[in-house]
């Protein structure tokens, strides 16, 4: 009888365990309430692809340790001591660019929606969302996307329908709708200059010609000028 092949040994990493060329994303959690960090962080890694390299407890220690462990993602609440979540996120903007903020917070007023884009987040999830959905929106926000939740989505629909949109699109060339939806997906410079076979320099350009006419100063205020006036969905994926 012809032999059989000796059976494989199983581990339970075989299936979860990331590949040796697959970088796990770093975690930074800021959050005031130690029992929101610790329930998060236990949920967190839980994920294969996910590591929470530290917790932050006001805005003051959350740039201290954002310096000292250079995480890829900061969950950022809004509302901590000493120096709030968007304030720190705007701080980040300037010192450490490459750093990546999902703010996360239980407060959904639409007062906030123009303040979460206008510091610099990539995106926003409500503190009660499954671990799934933050899951996803991590990953999302990693890969140079921006993720907002459903109840954010419906707050920029209600200020676009009661016409709270900052000027018209027929006031925008062609080309500058375009450079505008790429900026508001995230893109770089380079990248959008890529996806429109233009120089770099003309994105600059047009950029610059965008701040001007729409009267806006900042990459999150053109963004949300993008979500107000229909140009970009608030979900959409880069392609």
């Amino acid at each position: 009888m012809p032999r059989r092949a000796p059976k494989k040994s199983q581990t339970s990493t075989d299936k979860t365990a990331p590949s040796a060329d697959q970088k796990r994303t770093r975690v930074l959690l800021a959050d005031d309430h130690p029992v929101i960090r610790h329930g998060i962080a236990a949920c967190l890694n839980n994920h294969p692809n996910l590591e929470v390299v530290g917790e932050a407890s006001d805005g003051k220690e959350t740039l201290r340790k954002a310096k000292e462990l250079s995480p890829d993602i900061i969950l950022m609440d809004i509302d901590m001591p000493h120096t709030n979540g968007l304030a720190v996120t705007e701080m980040l903007r300037k010192e450490l660019p490459q750093i990546k903020v999902l703010i996360l917070s239980m407060s959904n007023s639409a007062t906030f929606v123009p303040r979460i884009l206008q510091s610099g987040a990539r995106g926003y999830i409500p503190k009660d969302a499954p671990t799934e959905e933050l899951v996803k929106a991590i990953e999302t926000v990693q890969r140079g996307e921006t993720f907002f939740g459903e109840d954010v989505a419906q707050i920029a629909l209600k200020q676009m329908m009661n016409g709270n949109t900052a000027t018209n699109n027929r006031e925008l060339s062609p080309r500058e709708r375009d450079v505008l939806i790429g900026i508001a997906k995230g893109l770089s410079n380079k990248e959008i200059a890529s996806q429109l076979n233009i120089g770099t320099r003309t994105v600059e350009t047009h950029r610059d010609n965008l701040m001007r006419k729409l009267d806006i100063r900042s990459v999150g205020g053109l963004t949300k000028y993008a979500l107000a006036n229909g140009l970009v969905m608030l979900r959409e994926e880069v392609r």
